[in-house]
């Protein structure tokens, strides 16, 4: 009789798994792909810090830049993601294909040495958040976030880690939610978004280059692409040179509809934040931030417990998805580019490489946090390496898009290439702006 009573509870605890099991895959999450998660990631905590800066330091006049920023945005990572898709391989193997290896690892080189200075400058910022929150000592919470970051991507198979990433994109509202708690002059926003007000000197330039670097960064090329080839292979599909007309065209508006909605939600956010600081720190006379921390703290007093509390955790939020893209992105374009196993649905003995790397950058993006390197000033040496990298990989990711040896019949469409030029022209004028001084 016991047996028998443990048994039907061991079936019922099955019926009761596979029924949630089955509520999470039926939710509208589960239908949208890695566009959304690189758009939350673009929104992490060096980023808020730089939205919250542009909107400390000038207002509204800042918003625009947002409005300008998606289309580019958007171009560049739907190019990125058409690339894995369509070939069934990452951004780094079609690199390795098609361009000298001088370019390729002059590449990756750069990319990861970036990526380990923002992950020190972002769990720095989670650290500071969680011991505001908390209470506890900010670097037990930052080795707290990085190991819990680390075993997650490690320890727990793609199509189930995807799923803990698509819930925490959620996190971003919190910034819509601030904008409830304070008085907003809609009008002027509307107004300042299309007619901005403010001298051309090298303050605005500095945060105008800080604001696009931040917006269109080199690993968020890399995560995208790699994303769309493991999305394929955990749904067992084939690369869509080998699919049929009708099928390849079904995947394409998917990704195109997943890459325009996910980077519409990271600029919306963006937006938010400037306007949430422009309408209480600027006002206030609060015109210099420097961490998200910082400006977490500075809305207290001038939005309220509720703002406060919402707006430190967004920040841990979006830190625990854009730590493991800053580290998975390292890890996708050097494995590829020394032809290593890759993949977070591998298995750790599977793929040694892959996860040492990240394993090394998350844990090397720690060690910082105690060395006399400053975080803030490992993310001013993160954004002058991506600006030195982004323009011309991005020109690489246009040609690779464009070349029917690569792409097949799945070339992207002349708007698009144009669009991409744009984005190109856009972030080298910014990256020669950060190189002159004055």
């Amino acid at each position: 009789m016991r047996f028998s009573l443990d048994l039907l509870v061991g079936r019922r605890r099955e019926a009761t798994l596979k029924t949630w099991i089955r509520r999470v895959k039926a939710h509208p999450l589960s239908r949208v792909g890695p566009g959304l998660i690189t758009g939350v990631a673009d929104d992490d905590p060096s980023g808020i810090a730089t939205y919250s800066q542009a909107g400390a330091q000038f207002g509204l006049n800042m918003l625009w830049t947002m409005p300008l920023a998606y289309p580019l945005m958007s171009a560049i990572q739907l190019m990125c993601a058409r690339i894995g898709r369509v070939t069934g391989k990452g951004l780094a193997s079609n690199i390795k294909t098609s361009f000298p290896p001088a370019v390729l690892y002059t590449v990756v080189a750069l990319l990861l040495i970036a990526n380990i200075l923002n992950i020190a400058a972002d769990v720095a910022a989670m650290g500071e958040v969680a011991e505001l929150v908390t209470g506890f000592n900010r670097h037990l919470m930052t080795v707290f976030f990085v190991f819990a970051t680390l075993l997650l991507q490690i320890f727990i198979p793609y199509h189930r880690y995807v799923v803990f990433l698509k819930w925490l994109t959620l996190s971003l509202l919190a910034y819509a939610a601030v904008l409830f708690t304070v008085h907003v002059p809609w009008g002027q926003v509307a107004l300042r978004t299309v007619w901005p007000k403010f001298t051309m000197n090298s303050d605005a330039a500095a945060v105008i280059v800080g604001v696009f670097g931040t917006t269109i960064s080199p690993y968020l090329f890399f995560w995208q692409a790699s994303e769309e080839v493991e999305d394929m292979q955990e749904k067992h599909g084939d690369a869509l040179t080998g699919l049929g007309k009708q099928d390849a065209l079904a995947e394409l508006r998917r990704i195109k509809w997943d890459t325009w909605s996910g980077m519409l939600y990271s600029d919306i956010t963006a937006y938010f934040i400037i306007l949430a600081t422009a309408v209480t720190l600027n006002v206030a006379g609060i015109t210099q931030i420097e961490t998200a921390a910082q400006a977490a703290t500075a809305l207290r007093p001038l939005a309220g417990e509720f703002a406060y509390i919402v707006f430190a955790l967004g920040i841990l939020g979006v830190g625990l998805i854009g730590v493991p893209v800053l580290a998975g992105s390292g890890a996708y374009a050097l494995a590829e580019a020394v032809s290593w196993n890759w993949g977070l649905e591998r298995k750790v003995t599977d793929a040694r490489g892959f996860y040492g790397v990240i394993a090394i950058s998350v844990l090397a993006g720690l060690v910082i946090q105690y060395s006399p390197i400053s975080p803030m000033r490992a993310l001013f040496w993160s954004a002058v390496i991506n600006g030195v990298v982004a323009v011309p990989l991005m020109a690489v990711i246009i040609l690779l898009v464009s070349r029917k040896s690569v792409m097949g019949a799945f070339t992207a469409s002349r708007p698009l290439v144009v669009l991409g030029w744009i984005a190109t022209a856009v972030m080298g004028a910014a990256a020669i702006r950060m190189f002159v001084p004055g």
